[in-house]
């Protein structure tokens, strides 16, 4: 019996919060170490956690704004002069359509050594209900979701487990049905009701995608200040009868083959 652990290394969003880094999630099971996005602070968060950084296998992005981008080359930075001896495995970056011409233009910015750092580096661009087998054992699928043109939810799948990653996203009842009896729902949660736009989830927007998906477990994330002032808890549970995580920076499950 093999173990998945999901840490959310970031919790937060651009309001800028001393306790909440910008979006990143870690994946790991078996010989996979997914990063799911990388926002400022998460590189920092990695060191801080002693998360075995120079071990990550793949890089998936959800969408291309900075909050969810913005500590990669930092990463890869740290890849090529940061460690001893720098690294040599080969490193996967996944995204949807669009994320190649990302790189190259943040390889324009800061250096050619974003694309040709010193190991294999290949960039894989998945399309909405495509699926990518990262190893024997572990597989990715990517979901369209109403945030930006490109932006794509993720099901990480291995051993029984189905772990679901929505991205930024906006209510949308058939991510609720792509994502059903998942065993962990992580989920955006951004704004209360009294701010609500259509590019993201309320609470209650929340409630109502983990009462159509029923997982075994909501993990919500991407707070913005304003919604932790309200009672999400209650909130959710007035949709959903599931166990309820509100995360924060360094949080983690482990989760067993069924």
């Amino acid at each position: 019996m093999s173990r998945i652990r999901f840490t959310t290394l970031g919790t937060g969003t651009v309001a800028l919060n001393g306790e909440r880094s910008c979006a990143g999630y870690l994946y790991e099971a078996d010989d996979v170490r997914l990063l799911l996005d990388c926002g400022s602070g998460i590189t920092r968060r990695l060191a801080e956690l002693g998360v075995a950084w120079p071990a990550i296998t793949h890089v998936a992005f959800t969408h291309f704004h900075i909050d969810h981008h913005g500590d990669f080359p930092t990463l890869v930075f740290a890849w090529k002069y940061g460690q001893l001896p720098p690294r040599s495995a080969p490193l996967d970056i996944i995204g949807p359509v669009g994320t190649r011409a990302l790189i190259e233009r943040l390889a324009a910015a800061y250096g050619d050594w974003l694309l040709i750092p010193g190991f294999p580096v290949t960039i894989r661009e998945i399309a909405p209900a495509e699926a990518i087998q990262l190893t024997g054992s572990v597989r990715i699928s990517a979901f369209k979701v109403p945030h930006t043109e490109e932006s794509v939810a993720y099901s990480i799948e291995h051993g029984g487990r189905r772990v679901v990653y929505t991205g930024d996203t906006g209510p949308d009842d058939a991510l609720g049905d792509w994502a059903r009896a998942c065993s962990l729902l992580v989920c955006e949660c951004s704004l209360p009701a009294a701010m609500a736009i259509k590019e993201h989830l309320t609470p209650e927007q929340c409630a109502a995608l983990a009462a159509r998906a029923q997982p075994k477990h909501v993990v919500l994330s991407h707070f913005y200040p304003p919604v932790e002032r309200v009672d999400i808890h209650a909130t959710m549970a007035a949709q959903y009868d599931g166990p309820v995580t509100l995360s924060r920076d360094g949080w983690y499950i482990d989760l067993e083959d069924e």
